[in-house]
């Protein structure tokens, strides 16, 4: 019984969370990586990455870190490929910021870390899908990044099968990321 009571907790919890949104301004947003096509963003990635650059076109933040390392049979990075789908938009190639070294939500933002102190990145704002925003931000209050939920509008989990099987994902990484201290 104790277990459905915890998932059935954190499923609201991240629920709950995932209306909260901040437009900055900020020094810098951070967008979370996810899958890379060979070397194109997924749709839910670019999703990510196209609301990270509106955050940067409407001056709310002054730079992008883009995170993301490169996985099997990827031929650019997350990272990397973020930066080249930005620059395609506009976004000059001095304002991104690279880190791709990372393959989890916990090696993003850990990875990202010495880049924002490197470059004086005080304030930020964490991009991704909604559902995955209480989980990010409880781990970079962790390691001590000043930070505010920046969720894409555009997620493509739509639907009570994919919002849900992301949900319950969601719901079994913020527990096991609490249960190891992580966050």
């Amino acid at each position: 019984m104790l277990p459905v009571f915890i998932a059935v907790g954190a499923m609201a919890e991240i629920a709950l969370y995932s209306t909260r949104f901040s437009e900055g301004p900020a020094d810098a947003a951070i967008v979370l990586g996810a899958a890379v096509y060979t070397d194109r963003p997924s749709p839910v990635f670019e999703e990510r990455i196209r609301h990270g650059v509106n955050l940067f076109r409407a001056g709310r933040v002054r730079r992008l870190v883009m995170t993301g390392g490169r996985g099997p049979g990827d031929r650019l990075s997350e990272a990397r490929a973020a930066r080249d789908w930005s620059v395609g938009q506009g976004v000059p190639p001095n304002a991104i910021l690279l880190e791709e070294a990372s393959s989890t939500t916990q090696e993003n933002l850990t990875f990202a870390l010495p880049i924002l102190r490197r470059h004086g990145a005080k304030r930020v704002l964490i991009v991704s899908d909604p559902l995955h925003m209480r989980r990010a931000m409880a781990i970079a209050r962790r390691l001590g990044i000043e930070a505010e939920p920046s969720p894409t509008p555009t997620s493509l989990y739509v639907g009570w099968k994919a919002w849900g099987m992301f949900l319950a994902g969601e719901a079994y990484y913020l527990t096991r990321c609490r249960v190891n201290g992580n966050c």
